[in-house]
């Protein structure tokens, strides 16, 4: 598998794969979501990685990195939409892309990442505690819009 950020002509493959994340639907490629795109890829904060086999996106997660004027105004880091496609799970593509999105997060220099999940699935959860995240630090609340 091959790790890197994505790129202008990835957006139709990362779509594809997020049918296996929460999506019923590939959305139309329209003029909202191309100026989405464009914006996405020129924010030095938001880095959407990727894994690829067979020529396509097999995993990805999302990294975003946020400003902070505490902790010695390090950083923190955020990952969101964990992803791997159903024909590619358990073979530790997903944990690849985290600790590459770990080791942008360190080269930032954040003091943390923090992940959270809709998942209440058990095997979910210990993927997540195996790959070095805990649930005991801090309490997740979500406020829905």
């Amino acid at each position: 598998m091959t790790i890197r950020t994505v790129t202008k002509k990835d957006l139709k493959g990362l779509l594809n794969l997020y049918l296996h994340l929460n999506l019923d639907f590939v959305p139309i490629i329209d003029n909202k979501i191309k100026k989405l795109w464009k914006r996405i890829l020129k924010s030095p904060e938001q880095h959407i990685i990727v894994g690829c086999c067979d020529n396509m996106i097999v995993t990805s997660c999302v990294l975003i990195i946020v400003d902070n004027l505490t902790r010695n105004q390090r950083p923190y880091a955020i990952v969101e939409n964990v992803v791997t496609h159903k024909d590619y799970r358990n073979r530790g593509y997903a944990t690849e892309i985290l600790n590459y999105a770990k080791e942008i997060a360190q080269k930032e220099n954040c003091y943390k990442i923090m992940l959270s999940t809709s998942s209440k699935l058990e095997s979910t959860l210990k993927f997540y505690q195996n790959a070095g995240y805990n649930s005991q630090d801090k309490t997740a609340f979500v406020q829905w819009l």
